[in-house]
């Protein structure tokens, strides 16, 4: 999908793509290009759903089930061996 800017630098982003992902974004720009990142409209509501389950752990849960993680990564690649 491409785009133009019209004599002022506004970009029209196509009406399917602002309802996809909303009307506010970040532009993060980089030597040779740029880029659009969505921004919700309730940043800590989108946190907080990102977090799922994990909102309502412990620190001492959220570490065990990193540990748990990390010795079962180890004994898999122990047994690829």
């Amino acid at each position: 999908m491409s785009a133009e800017t019209d004599g002022q630098g506004r970009l029209y982003i196509p009406k399917e793509v602002r309802e996809k992902y909303g009307q506010k974004y970040h532009i993060v720009t980089y030597e040779d290009k740029i880029e659009l990142i969505p921004v919700a409209d309730d940043p800590l509501a989108a946190v907080r759903e990102a977090a799922g389950e994990l909102r309502d752990a412990s620190v001492d849960d959220i570490r065990e089930d990193i540990e748990e993680e990390a010795q079962e990564d180890a004994r898999e690649k122990d047994a690829d061996r």
